[in-house]
């Protein structure tokens, strides 16, 4: 409730200001004029209104263009050229073509000649803003009072020449030499009607209302100034006409057309207090009509497109007013059921305030009758401008002495808001449930007004709820049936209270407003509401209202609808009222203003008289005289000693400790979180942060522009050791590089961020964080500011950090770091709520989280202290100095309360200092609260022998009274000789901190600082310093105090500024961790001993309530808890109360209750602590008994002033003569004996500060709202508005609960708050879309914590996240590969010739023929594989490296992390720009289109046609042939053996995977560095969709389904003879081309899914000797390997090609040969044709790649691997072979199964297992073949000969691998004796004489597998085994499957 234009009084007269209002509103096409008691009492230079930019008159040109932009019409305006003049004719401004003057001025008194039915008029000329053109027009042409029935056309006169018949306005607009630049229309230049006043001059009428002209949008330069008045943005439709009808009537009776406009008054967001416009709060008209559009949303969805729903161009005769618009209707509708006049829909416009005071008759707020006449001298009467509140319906003008009211639209807003109904019930057609009348509503307002106490101010948050809950109430019924969502409308439930009607209303008011002894006084009146006005003025002026308030006017008859306003008269109330109308740019021009001009000179001469003893700076100087040259010995000398000890560098005090920098858990756990969101970004689909092509992490953080908190940052920059550990920066770090990394937010910003962008687009593998700490500071819209231009920081975080460049770069993500984030939190905040980071619980259900020893200690905690069963409260405040400022703005009414609240504290402040230095006498002149503060302060360093002291923060937010108490201070200090006791720093945010040399060595001294020009930068760096802090600036922008701070004093905040952001942070300021293990408030209560006993102390009589004026009538809110004494800190001290009678004026009483003079001398003296004790334990009672307060029970009733004061007087006297000296203990008998004051106190008073919190003082208006709580138990500030740039959505909308998370308090924000047009967040709406939020910005939140010396606080938690960030990047551009030496190298048979040069590229061919085979097992996967043996071995046990015990056999595999090169090939995780459309991945499209191809051949082994199925992308089908007509699959194709590209990989890569959708390396397109290649992933049937899902893009070879529970023996056998069927089908199709078969590249690559990266050995053979070499081993591109090997001589020579696996600890002799024929893995290329015959068993699990590389030697092709290449394995933990799991076929539950119960006696009833049959053989065979063949166990000269296969027996056996087959290649086994036989599946080419050839041991044992039982006989008989073997019934074994899945069978037997 307030007025947001208050400000200076301007003289222009009333009239001329209405007129130009009256011009400026209809020149204009706002929805409401501009105010017109703006104008009368705003200075000129503050440019409130961004209708006029600058002077109205001067830029009417520009106003009138503008208009014509914005009008009827939003398209842009159509030139227009106007037809040449004749010639010879007049062409000059304000005359008509025949040389008539047209001026108003100079024809008013002629006599004009008006035809029947016609009007004059007054036209406006663009050329001519001053003047009107006087015309003469037929009525029929204009509009009637509605603004309607116009005809079209026109018809006119001039009346200069008396030419008659003009028929077009144009050709009339020529005539007049209106020289129009745009087309002309009469609805823009024919303004008012003119009118003969009582002289009969003619002069301007009302204005002419055109249809819908008041209500054109305007759009106006965003550069006009501090602007009050925003506007939505062109795309919001609003620029046109916004409403088809008027404002329905007040009075229906009255003419429509007065409806039309609003009166002027200010536009004033429902802030906080009805002084709710605390903030900045000026909002324009279109604003409001937002607000209140969206008043009565209920999500934020519900926001839709704004739109323009006016009537059309005037030609479109078809449109009728009532007609729906084609979007959102806005058109008002009068519901004349309805018992209140304007029944309003959920975004009607009947919710616009009509802001409007005085306006021409078109005014739906003027009343008819005459204007209310403000009489002369009102305020120095009345000693306060009253503050008018409009109410309901009419309001009248007023004239007169306007400059001593004020009047604000903020009441009405609310009743028009409250009126709305809440769209959460018209959703369920809630038609029948009426809003709360206009009656109830006054009504209930009554009620508020009177159960508020004396010194309490109106909150229009409270206003709301109580409407609110009383519609709610009175339709409970009805909202219950809606809320359960029945569809058909409920017939309106009657409702249980009665309506109140307009009759009953006065009657009713009357009789709440009766019981509160005229604190409400309710005029009624019956005409209108200037009556009322009238008399509230009559009885102001005859001092009839000095008890009361508020007024409440009410003009209520039967036949229509009420009218009321509300007066605020209470001097207290009209005083914070007024002043929160002022924006915090105003408050400090006006409180500049009084300190330029000298207007507080008379405060400081009133001063000066209150002190009996004269004048305090004459007893200053009389003091420094007497003491100059000798210190006081009660004081300075015991100040000082401790002082001269500290300067020797040898302090004995041992508290000050320096705790070294720790993370602590909740920081760790904060960071954690944060790195949590970054990575769900990440992971999301919309790809809009790539991780994996981040390699480095590079920051910037945003600080307020505060040098202090720019300095903290930079320390803790500094001390945390990130830049190095991101390794942005070297060891030797200064002061300068670190500089770089934090940007303060002011005018040099903008340079140091182009070099952030810079640096952001330059190094796109660079993840840059921005990081905007003190997010909540400036939040201002950079298109918008209400500060003056030449702030320039204002805005600079919307220029900035909302910049295109920002938004758009895919490697910048955005960090918001605030305590306060509700600003943040608004319906179109940029940041998702599932971006929102909180700051964690220390506690869940009574368990302590995060072990922490620090307890925080916020507002919360600091509420809690002052509940009653609490000891000493730590929120206070100060009843005497309230009383005083209260008493002293009555007395100086023009004075702004931060003035006197300044100078009462200074006042207080030096009084204080000088009773501390002797002059026991000024205690009387100042209040308890400060002298316990001054004397603790003075005193701390006394009890410490280092000299430690406390700190104590004297907020003063206005820096020019900051600097005034500072000098003040500063003064009294020296002249008491204090200067080195204690300092006074003046803390202004945009300077750094100064302080004297004496201290600077004190810091340097305690912190063991050597440098000598170190100077303290922050404040944190004060510690222990006795000082105090005067912390100015609006509002605190990051800095963190020490942990001495002892008080924080806020007294002087400013508190009608009450948002719940501001109060919040101020209160911030003391928020605090303490030692969790200390109980606090036993440390507080320890405060004793710093106390002064000459204190104010409770006695038995302090349940007397002391009646001043202030609180005479107090009453506690019914929502108030009870608590203990903690308001006021102490009672006030007899003699502040004695100074403050001189303060009050003769008629008012004294302001002192006689009774305390009764209070025994101790009370003033003994020790505030005993407050600690009993007092704060008790109950203050209260006595609402009027004047009975003053009479004492222990006095006679005093009835003369003279006496009080008299008796106070000598009261004083007899108590300040009981203490003479300063220290002197004289306790109060009643005191506790412990409490008594010890001078020599042997603790540091600065550690007992540092563990416990901050004691603080408040203004009693902000306690109270902190204290107090809402219906839901919340403290009441946390149901302020959150923020001064955001404004509530509805008034419909719920309470916040006690028990909100922050997450939900968010989503509240978010659902019912909207930033204004001055919020950088305002224009964040995408049109019908909800997509609006950044998908890389976040919001960390958590608690204020400024007292942050060890970062506690957020700044550690986000330092610590990019230090996990940043090992991230690198733990995801590492991977883990398998780094191990190869195995068996002792047993690698060691030759002295070496078949080929280090240095050779390529093998040749017939050297390569002559190396032997090296059948020994070296790839180190393999370790607890069987040896294989080549010829006679002897190997000791201990010579074999497969030495693993049993249980180590999963032990994890040795691997290392190696950095990702840029040739790796990566999982389905990678993102980058350069891969996007290679992996098929585009976000704007669907995924790639694939077709699936069948694909059949017939093998015969199988004995049946295999039927593959290939899924081929639309991108691939290059790399087939189908056939033409029917599209049918026909082959792969193939590339020549002559071919030769750079771009090109010639050999197709199969990769055969399981269970690795995710981690499969199958993104090959930086491995092959971008060349084109063929690749096909291998899967099994069931795995094709989530493959196809997760790689679109790639070729998938789908295996029939009867290979689903295969191994990978079964992919490389199909693989193999698909590609051999391929390469027949290519050979005969490119025959036809003429191609020899030969020709056709033979080779494919088969790689496993793990490969990751490759490398290659670079030999320097340029030593002296041949066998000198050189080499070094890099990362190279699989293109680059493949094509080497592709240019091998004779490639098509070698049946297989490897590589090396990749071992850090490979050895020179290792690569001394480039080549080598032996085993190959991984990693092969396979010739395809070579191996026709040689199959891979597709029935093998393990070791299939083994089995396969010794039937390929067997076979006698060759197989080559290049030593100098290797292949490095990723280490991936899921999938592969880890996907078979062997369990029981029989319960599901897991049961772990040992490899012994693998197999089982055939028909037993042994368990079966749910696995294939080969697996269970292989993995019994690996672990206990020694069951089969106990002989071999460890017996290496003695394997176990192993025909035509190769099965791993484990590593204590040794096999020896022949081959059946005729011509095959096998070792000579001559001399060897083996010691087992295995037959696995024996084909037709094992014959008995073949068996016969080989000896075995006596005792050896035989191990047949067959198929079944019967071919396990048949294998028996036909090779003659029992011959030579012996078998038993009992030897029979099968594996545990049942008989449906086939098991295989065994037979054992022992050699004869």
């Amino acid at each position: 409730m307030g007025n947001s234009y208050a400000g200076q009084l301007k003289t222009t007269r009333f009239e001329e200001v209405l007129h130009n209002s009256i011009e400026a509103s209809l020149r204009s096409n706002n929805l409401v004029p501009r105010p017109i008691f703006s104008q009368l009492y705003l200075e000129a230079e503050q440019q409130l209104s961004s209708l006029e930019a600058g002077s109205r008159a001067d830029n009417e040109e520009e106003e009138e263009e503008e208009e014509e932009e914005g009008s009827e019409s939003s398209s842009p305006p159509v030139s227009y050229q106007m037809k040449p003049p004749p010639e010879g004719c007049c062409t000059t401004d304000g005359f008509c073509q025949a040389g008539k003057d047209l001026r108003l001025v100079s024809i008013s008194n002629e006599h004009i000649e008006v035809p029947a039915g016609f009007l004059l008029v007054g036209a406006k000329s663009p050329n001519l803003p001053d003047h009107l053109l006087v015309c003469a027009v037929d009525k029929r042409f204009l509009p009637d009072d509605n603004g309607r029935n116009a005809l079209l056309g026109f018809s006119g006169n001039c009346v200069g020449c008396g030419k008659k018949g003009f028929c077009y306005f144009t050709e009339f607009s020529n005539h007049i030499n209106l020289k129009l630049t745009t087309q002309p229309k009469k609805q823009k230049h024919l303004k008012y009607y003119l009118v003969r006043n009582a002289q009969g001059a003619l002069t301007k009428g009302s204005v002419i209302c055109w249809k819908g002209a008041e209500f054109r949008g305007r759009q106006s330069s965003s550069s006009t100034c501090s602007g009050t008045l925003f506007q939505l943005p062109e795309s919001s439709g609003l620029s046109g006409s916004t409403s088809s009808e008027p404002l329905p009537a007040a009075n229906p009776s009255a003419p429509a057309g007065t409806q039309q406009t609003a009166a002027a008054i200010d536009h004033i967001p429902s802030t906080a207090a009805f002084s709710s416009a605390v903030y900045n709060g000026k909002e324009s008209p279109k604003q409001q009509l937002v607000k209140n559009n969206l008043s009565a949303l209920t999500r934020p969805s519900v926001l839709g497109t704004l739109t323009n729903s006016g009537p059309p161009k005037k030609r479109h005769k078809g449109w009728s007013p009532e007609s729906p618009s084609s979007t959102e209707s806005w058109n008002l509708q009068l519901n004349p059921q309805a018992p209140n006049r304007i029944k309003n829909d959920g975004g009607s416009l009947s919710s616009l305030p009509h802001s409007a005071l005085v306006g021409p008759a078109s005014s739906p707020m003027v009343g008819s009758g005459e204007p209310v006449s403000v009489p002369d001298n009102l305020l120095k009467i009345c000693k306060a401008k009253p503050v008018i509140f409009k109410g309901h319906g009419n309001f009248p003008y007023l004239c007169g002495n306007i400059n001593d009211v004020i009047v604000s639209p903020l009441l009405y807003t609310c009743y028009r808001n409250s009126q709305s109904l809440s769209r959460a019930y018209e959703q369920y057609g809630a038609s029948t449930i009426q809003p709360i009348s206009e009656e109830m509503q006054l009504l209930l307002t009554v009620y508020y007004l009177v159960q508020l106490a004396s010194d309490q101010v109106p909150l229009i948050e409270d206003l709301e709820q109580i409407f609110m809950r009383s519609w709610r109430e009175s339709h409970l019924s009805e909202i219950r049936q809606y809320q359960q969502a029945i569809p058909q409308t409920f017939p309106q439930v009657p409702s249980q209270i009665a309506p109140v009607t307009s009759a009953q209303l006065p009657w009713l008011a009357g009789l709440a407003a009766s019981s509160c002894n005229d604190s409400v006084h309710i005029i009624e009146c019956s005409y209108s509401l200037a009556e009322g006005l009238s008399e509230m003025f009559k009885l102001l002026i005859e001092g009839k209202l000095i008890k009361t308030n508020y007024v409440v006017i009410i003009c209520a008859s039967r036949n229509r609808a009420i009218d009321s306003c509300i007066v605020i008269t209470g001097k207290y109330q009209a005083r914070v009222l007024s002043e929160s109308m002022l924006t915090p740019s105003d408050y400090q021009k006006e409180v500049n203003y009084q300190l330029v001009t000298g207007k507080v000179e008379t405060l400081g001469s009133f001063f000066s008289t209150l002190c009996p003893e004269g004048d305090i700076d004459l007893l200053l100087e009389k003091f420094y005289q007497e003491n100059r040259g000798h210190i006081s010995s009660s004081l300075s000398a015991s100040v000082n000693k401790p002082t001269a000890l500290n300067g020797t560098g040898t302090a004995a005090c041992t508290s000050y400790e320096i705790e070294r920098h720790q993370i602590r858990p909740f920081q760790l756990a904060v960071a954690q979180k944060l790195l949590s969101h970054i990575c769900s970004i990440a992971d999301s689909s919309t790809q809009n942060l790539d991780l994996g092509s981040f390699e480095k992490i590079d920051f910037l953080i945003c600080v307020p522009p505060s040098e202090v908190t720019y300095q903290q940052t930079l320390f803790h920059l500094w001390h945390s050791g990130i830049l190095l550990e991101l390794g942005l920066e070297k060891e030797h770090l200064t002061k300068q590089r670190v500089e770089q990394y934090v940007m303060k937010l002011d005018a040099e910003a903008q340079l140091k961020f182009k070099v952030f962008l810079q640096n952001s687009m330059q190094n796109p593998h660079t993840l840059f964080v921005l990081i905007h700490d003190h997010a909540h500071w400036d939040l201002m819209s950079a298109m918008h500011t209400l500060y003056p231009q030449t702030e320039l920081s204002t805005g600079l975080v919307d220029r900035l950090l909302n910049c295109r460049e920002v938004k758009e770069a895919p490697n910048i993500v955005t960090l918001h770091v605030t305590s306060f984030p509700y600003a943040l939190q608004t319906q179109h905040t940029h940041i998702s709520p599932y971006n929102e980071i909180h700051w964690p619980s220390s506690y869940s259900n009574g368990v302590d989280l995060y072990h922490e020893n620090k307890k925080y200690f916020g507002l919360s905690e600091f509420i809690e202290s002052t509940l009653s069963g609490h000891s000493i409260p730590l929120l206070r405040y100060d009843s005497s100095f309230e009383a005083m400022v209260m008493a002293l703005g009555k007395r100086f009414p023009r004075l702004h309360s931060a003035v006197i609240r300044t100078f009462v504290l200074i006042q207080h402040y030096s009084a204080a200092m000088m009773a501390v230095c002797g002059l026991s006498q000024m205690k009387n002149y100042t209040s308890v609260e400060t002298l316990e503060i001054t004397q603790n302060l003075i005193n701390s360093s006394r009890q410490c022998p280092s000299g430690h002291g406390l700190m104590v923060v004297l907020r003063i937010p206005c820096t020019p009274l900051a600097a005034v108490a500072y000098e003040r201070l500063y003064n009294v200090r020296e002249r008491l000789a204090l200067e080195d006791n204690f300092e006074i720093i003046l803390g202004n945010p945009n300077s750094g901190i100064t302080i004297g040399k004496h201290f600077v060595e004190q810091l340097k001294a305690w912190q063991k600082i050597e440098d000598v020009d170190w100077r303290p930068q922050t404040y944190l760096e004060l510690e222990g310093l006795p000082c105090i802090l005067i912390f100015s600036g609006m509002d605190p922008q990051g800095e963190s105090l020490p942990r001495s701070l002892r008080y924080c004093d806020l007294r002087l905040i400013n508190s009608s500024s009450l948002v719940r952001t501001t109060l919040e942070q101020e209160l911030g300021l003391a928020a605090y961790f303490v030692n969790s293990e200390i109980h606090t408030e036993k440390a507080v209560v320890n405060d004793v001993l710093e106390s002064d006993p000459e204190k104010l102390s409770s006695t038995d009589n302090e349940d007397e309530e002391v009646a001043t004026e202030g609180s005479t009538s107090e009453k506690r809110s019914p929502m108030k808890r009870e608590r203990s004494h903690s308001h006021d800190s102490a009672s006030s001290s007899l003699s502040s109360k004695a100074s403050i009678t001189a303060f009050c004026s003769e008629s008012s009483p004294p302001l002192i209750a006689a009774g305390d003079t009764a209070k025994s001398s101790q009370q003033v003296l003994s020790n505030s602590a005993e407050e600690t004790t009993n007092n704060y334990e008790r109950q203050k009672q209260k006595v609402d008994k009027g004047a009975q307060t003053t009479i004492s029970k222990h006095l006679p009733p005093v009835t003369e002033q003279l006496d009080t004061k008299q008796n106070i007087k000598s009261a004083q006297i007899s108590i300040t003569s009981s203490s003479s000296s300063p220290f002197s203990s004289s306790s109060s008998s009643s005191a506790p004996t412990h409490n008594s004051f010890i001078l020599q106190t042997s603790q540091c008073s600065m550690t007992k500060a540092s563990k416990q919190p901050p004691i603080v003082f408040l203004p009693k208006l902000v306690y109270d709202i902190i204290t107090s709580t809402d219906s839901n138990g919340l403290p009441k500030s946390s149901s302020l508005l959150p923020y001064h740039s955001v404004m509530w959505a509805s008034s419909f909308r719920p309470l916040m609960s006690k028990m909100m998370t922050c997450t939900e308090q968010s989503l509240y924000y978010r659902q019912w708050t909207v930033p204004k047009p001055i919020h950088m967040d305002y224009n964040n709406r995408n049109e019908g879309r909800m997509d609006t939020f950044h998908p890389r910005r976040l919001l960390l939140s958590g608690p204020p914590q400024v007292c942050n010396k060890n970062k506690i606080g957020k700044t550690g938690a986000y330092l610590q996240f990019l230090s996990i960030l940043s090992r991230m990047l690198i733990r995801l551009t590492e991977v883990d590969v398998y780094d191990e030496e190869e195995i068996n190298i002792n047993i690698k048979e060691e030759s002295d010739q070496y078949y080929c040069q280090p240095g050779d590229m390529w093998p040749d061919l017939e050297t390569f023929k002559k190396m032997p085979f090296d059948y020994t097992i070296h790839d180190p996967k393999y370790e607890d594989a069987s040896l294989i043996c080549s010829k006679l071995q002897t190997i000791n046990s201990e010579e074999r490296s497969m030495s693993r015990r049993q249980e180590d056999m999963y032990t994890r595999r040795q691997t290392t992390r190696m950095r990702l090169s840029k040739y790796a090939a990566y999982n389905t995780y990678h993102h980058c720009e350069q891969c996007h459309q290679y992996m098929g991945f585009n976000p704007r499209y669907q995924l790639y289109e694939s077709t699936l191809h069948a694909f059949a051949f017939s093998y015969s082994m199988l004995g049946e046609e295999i039927q593959l199925h290939f899924i081929i992308p639309k991108s691939k089908e290059h790399h087939f042939v189908f056939s033409q007509p029917g599209r049918q699959l026909e082959s792969m194709r193939l590339p020549l053996v002559t071919d030769k590209s750079e771009d090109y990989i010639k050999s197709p890569t199969f990769t055969p995977t399981t269970g690795r959708h995710e981690h499969g390396l199958f993104n090959l397109y930086h491995a092959m560095d971008g060349a084109s290649h063929l690749h096909v992933l291998v899967v099994k049937e069931y795995e094709m969709a989530i493959y196809k899902k997760y790689w679109p893009n790639h070729i998938m070879l789908v295996l029939p389904s009867i290979f689903n529970s295969a191994g990978v023996g079964a992919a490389h056998f199909l693989i193999k003879e698909l590609s051999y069927h391929n390469l027949e089908l290519e050979r005969n199709r490119q025959e036809e081309l003429g191609i020899k078969p030969q020709d056709i590249w033979p080779f494919i690559v088969i790689s496993d899914d793990s490969c990751v990266m490759w490398n290659s050995v670079e030999v320097d053979c340029s030593g002296d000797r041949k066998s000198d070499y050189m080499w070094t081993e890099r990362n190279v591109s699989l293109k680059q390997i493949l094509q080497h090997i592709e240019a091998t001589p004779n490639v098509t020579h070698y049946a297989l090609i490897g590589m090396r696996k990749w071992s850090s600890k490979t050895n020179s002799a290792e690569i001394k040969e480039p080549f080598s024929c032996c085993h190959v893995h991984d990693f092969i290329m396979l010739n395809v044709d070579l191996t026709q015959n040689v199959q891979y068993n597709q029935n093998r699990f393990t070791c299939d790649d083994i089995d396969f590389n010794l039937r390929v030697h067997s076979a006698g092709l060759l197989i080559c691997r290049f030593n100098h290449f290797s292949v490095m394995k990723k280490q991936i933990a899921v999938g592969g072979q880890r996907s078979f799991h062997i369990k029981s076929k029989v319960s599901d539950t897991p049961v772990s199964i040992s490899p012994a119960q693998y197999i089982c006696a055939p028909d037993s009833k042994h368990t079966f297992l749910a696995a294939p049959a080969q697996l269970l053989l292989e993995k019994y065979l690996q672990y206990h073949s020694h069951r089969f063949f106990p002989l071999s166990l460890k017996n290496y000269s003695h394997p176990v000969l192993s025909v035509d296969c190769y099965l791993n027996l484990g590593p204590q056996i040794a096999v020896c691998y022949v081959s059946s087959r005729p011509h095959s290649l096998n070792i000579s086994s001559s001399g060897l004796t083996f010691s087992g036989l295995l037959l696995y599946l024996c084909d037709s080419f094992v014959v008995a004489s073949f068996l016969k050839k080989f000896h075995f041991l006596k005792g050896a044992t035989l191990c047949v597998i067959c198929q079944d039982r019967n071919s396990l006989r048949q294998t028996v008989v036909r090779l003659e085994l029992e011959d030579e073997w012996q078998f038993r019934l009992r030897d029979e074994f099968q594996t545990a499957n049942a008989k449906e899945d086939r098991p295989l069978f065994f037979l054992t037997g022992r050699h004869i």
